[in-house]
């Protein structure tokens, strides 16, 4: 299975449909989670994010529902019953991404933003600098398993054998993936209308 990177930008709000829509899609508790959320924009990303990662272990594995999902005593999400099929999911204002594949994979993408002065100063000069920093940190250490405390400490190093991958997105977004394959990961990006679609086909 090669890594597939799976990611959407949504160019508009959701409707309360929608919103129900995804929601069925959602796994629990992730689901009664985001229902505690009081501003229904912050919902939309992570909503989108947990539909692509079912949809994408439905079309890749078969599995309608999603596998039950642990943590290491760092945080890394993973399998249990499913030692073979990692992922790593991500979002932010407006945006998200899911990789999945045969080994450890970290994605992250973060939607450009004003910074303090400081962060600025300790890490790169400009936000677009800084986000594109920030998303190979965090997918490295989302793919090592490290835990996201190791990229506060420094820039960390690739394991022999890692491989870091920019992602391009539309403009405004910073996204990346760490991967154990040398060739870029396989892309499908989604518009809102076309993640609606493929879920309401399943």
């Amino acid at each position: 299975m090669p890594t597939e990177i799976r990611i959407i930008l949504l160019e508009r709000r959701l409707t309360e449909a929608e919103v129900g829509i995804l929601l069925e899609w959602t796994p629990y508790p992730w689901r009664e989670r985001l229902l505690r959320v009081r501003e229904a924009e912050k919902r939309q990303a992570p909503l989108c994010a947990y539909a692509l990662l079912r949809l994408a272990i439905w079309e890749r594995c078969g599995l309608y529902e999603l596998p039950l999902i642990a943590r290491t005593d760092l945080g890394k999400p993973y399998f249990p019953e499913w030692p073979g099929v990692h992922f790593s999911i991500s979002h932010t204002a407006a945006a998200a991404m899911v990789g999945l594949s045969e080994r450890p994979v970290g994605v992250d993408i973060e939607r450009i933003r004003p910074v303090s002065r400081r962060l600025l100063r300790e890490v790169e000069p400009s936000e677009e600098r800084f986000f594109k920093t920030w998303v190979r940190r965090e997918a490295l250490v989302k793919c090592s398993g490290q835990g996201v405390g190791a990229m506060l400490r420094g820039e960390p190093p690739l394991e022999d054998g890692m491989h870091y991958h920019e992602i391009c997105t539309a403009s405004g977004c910073a996204a990346g993936a760490a991967t154990w394959e040398s060739v870029p990961p396989q892309m499908r990006r989604y518009s809102l209308e076309t993640l609606l679609k493929c879920l309401q086909t399943k």
